[in-house]
């Protein structure tokens, strides 16, 4: 034992350097002065990656052969990465924690406090647990739910990517700027670990075991993994919320009595198109309530429910009639300088919207406006793509 001593080589001083800049980034996150609450918890998943860095850069140097004291450390929490990155998905896009957020991180406490039972043990009982019961039962049992909570959780950021595109739509026409790819981003991030995770048990399952060094990759890829959310995170912390929490606007009995929501939808339109507010590149679902003087409840049902689409869908097809207009009169301009004049933030929001509403993308319909036999689509505004 007395000839055993530290040895840094370069995997410890890699993984290392890693674990200390993945956790200079939760740091800056956690300082940053907006969306607290969404960049504390990937702070929180952040550190939750570098403590599973941690043991295997200390190991390669050697620290558990001469400190074995050391096992059981509670480094390593794997289960709590899944739920955080959860709830940071879930903050940024509601502004708020989950619901039940302490039964999220039922399964981390209770791998904390086995990891923190163990590390107490006397030295004796803890290493014969360590190669017994815990390595034979306890170690694969964890990792099997630490791979099935990435997956679940991957599944779960899903649901609220698609609710998150969902209440875009509804409420801003410029939503294609704002689609969610980060939040598309970071459930990917965790389908890429899960999928790394996976290669290497199964490696380690066909081949009847692989050593602590070959191991090697699997954490460097999870420092690679927490580098990327972490530079990303810290570039997504200070954009400014898109979506507006507003609270539900109270409405007296008559207004609750099945209104004509055609009509009144009908009567928004028009109003809306007469006076071009659909031209605002940034329009908002509160903003045209504003302009329209009634609330954003109303007017969302009465585009919903009248016009059978969501708010991006009708701007955006009143944006699409003044292309269509303006190519009557100016068949030479340029179809791009067209659509941001008339309000598009994008050109693949303004392709995908010309055609929807008009069955055919927008050169198309201008090399057919000149045909005589050119007959136009159905006026009705198209259903959105769910």
């Amino acid at each position: 034992m007395d000839q055993l001593q530290l040895d840094f080589g370069w995997r410890t001083a890699l993984l290392g350097l890693i674990a200390v800049q993945i956790i200079a980034l939760a740091i800056a996150l956690v300082t940053a002065s907006t969306r607290r609450t969404a960049n504390r918890l990937l702070a929180g998943a952040l550190l939750v990656i570098a403590g599973l860095l941690i043991p295997y850069a200390i190991g390669f140097a050697g620290a558990y052969d001469l400190w074995r004291g050391l096992t059981f450390a509670p480094f390593a929490i794997p289960l709590a990465l899944g739920p955080l990155l959860y709830a940071y998905a879930h903050a940024l896009q509601a502004g708020r924690l989950p619901r039940r957020m302490a039964w999220h991180m039922a399964l981390p406490l209770a791998q904390f406090l086995y990891f923190g039972t163990c590390f107490l043990l006397p030295l004796d009982v803890k290493w014969a647990w360590y190669t017994g019961a815990h390595r034979e039962v306890a170690a694969p049992v964890l990792d099997v739910l630490a791979m099935a909570s990435l997956g679940a959780y991957a599944w779960a950021i899903g649901q609220v990517l698609k609710d998150y595109r969902r209440r875009l739509a509804d409420a801003r026409s410029d939503d294609d700027l704002f689609s969610a790819r980060w939040l598309g981003r970071v459930r990917a991030a965790i389908v890429f670990g899960l999928l790394v995770e996976v290669g290497f048990w199964l490696w380690s399952a066909l081949t009847g075991g692989i050593d602590y060094f070959q191991q090697a990759g699997l954490y460097f890829a999870l420092g690679a993994l927490g580098l990327y959310l972490g530079v990303s995170g810290w570039r997504h912390a200070v954009l400014p919320e898109v979506l507006v929490h507003e609270e539900a606007q109270g409405e007296d009995d008559a207004a609750r009595i099945a209104p004509d929501w055609g009509a009144i939808a009908a009567d928004f339109a028009a109003r809306t198109r007469a006076e071009g507010w659909w031209r605002e590149p940034a329009l908002t679902l509160p903003r045209l309530a504003r302009c329209l003087g009634t609330n954003s409840g109303r007017l969302s049902r009465a585009i919903n429910l009248g016009l059978d689409v969501n708010f991006s869908t009708f701007v955006n097809g009143l944006r699409a009639e003044g292309v269509a207009e303006a190519l009557a009169a100016r068949r030479d301009t340029d179809l791009l300088d067209l659509a941001f004049e008339m309000g598009f933030a994008s050109k693949a929001s303004f392709n995908r919207a010309f055609q929807a509403r008009y069955g055919l993308p927008p050169s198309r319909y201008r090399q057919q406006v000149s045909d005589p036999v050119f007959v136009s689509c159905d006026d009705d505004l198209r259903r959105a793509n769910a």
